[in-house]
């Protein structure tokens, strides 16, 4: 038998043993799926940082990561303010029309009213902070990115209206995209108004506290939530009137990286200070005290 006669039978016999010694594969095991609840976690829009959603409720909605404060429903803002059962709305009934006929804005109005459960973008009452008794209005950026239409402006003037003939001081947290241009020219109608009721109040005694919380920006800045006695800012919100590219292209100079920021207002003097979130129901009280309001009670 030459070699390589001898090397296929080799060859064979190996071929042989190995078909023999051949196994089947163990079965795969079956991998189910599992769907991740999507409100299992929060992201952070700032840090990109991920937790448990459980978590950051019980933080006041507030990243333990950066300490950003994310956006509020009213209720919640309402929530950790208010004392509880105090609040009574105001206005509670009003609604906006559609004055310059705008193409589906009624349709928009009627769907946001069952999602966020207001009417409109801002809600005004009258609630007791830590017992003392204070006329509060809170912008909803879920409705119309709080957006001044007629009714906003409607609401916060009664609201001014009203804290001047009770005596009362008044709360306003400011969360808005500006002006409403599905209202045209009565929405900036509103800045004027909103103002000339703030000059009537400030000219009878009274205190006005603005808390801007994010994003404070447009017509909202520049009427009624700039005019308050004391300005107060959630950390790291966004506070301006034009877009940064828009006022860049204007002015043409490269703007600071924290313009715009709480903290860069606060360095060059239009806020007054920086409360957290945890610590605002008690600095509230704590100024409605040192400007000799009474619990229960006007000035």
């Amino acid at each position: 038998m030459g070699l390589e006669d001898l090397l296929k039978k080799v060859k064979h016999r190996f071929n042989d043993e190995k078909e023999e010694n051949k196994t089947e594969p163990a079965p795969k095991p079956e991998v189910k799926s599992v769907k991740i609840p999507e409100d299992l976690f929060f992201k952070c829009p700032r840090c990109r940082t991920a937790s448990y959603m459980e978590d950051f409720e019980k933080d006041r909605k507030v990243c333990a990561h950066c300490h950003y404060h994310a956006r509020l429903t009213w209720k919640e803002r309402l929530e950790q303010t208010a004392d509880g059962g105090s609040f009574v709305e105001h206005d509670a009934g009003m609604e906006s029309l559609n004055p310059i006929s705008y193409p589906d804005y009624a349709d928009k109005l009627k769907k946001l009213r069952e999602q966020c459960d207001m009417r409109e973008a801002v809600v005004t009452g009258e609630c007791t902070v830590r017992g003392y008794k204070a006329v509060i209005g809170i912008m909803d950026s879920n409705f119309m990115m709080a957006s001044m239409g007629s009714v906003v402006g409607e609401k916060i003037t009664r609201a001014f209206e009203y804290a001047t003939d009770k005596n009362l001081p008044v709360i306003m947290f400011t969360a808005s995209g500006g002006a409403r241009m599905q209202e045209g020219i009565i929405s900036l109608m509103q800045m004027a108004k909103t103002s000339g009721a703030i000059a009537r109040f400030s000219e009878a005694g009274g205190l006005y506290i603005t808390v801007m919380t994010d994003p404070t920006t447009g017509g909202v800045t520049a009427s009624f939530a700039s005019l308050g006695d004391i300005i107060i800012a959630e950390p790291k919100v966004l506070i301006g009137f034009a877009g940064r590219r828009v006022i860049q292209d204007t002015i043409k100079q490269k703007l600071p990286d924290e313009f715009q920021s709480a903290e860069f207002l606060l360095e060059n003097g239009f806020v007054d200070m920086i409360i957290e979130r945890k610590k605002m129901r008690s600095c509230l009280a704590r100024l409605m005290k040192v400007h000799n309001y009474e619990k229960g009670a006007g000035k």
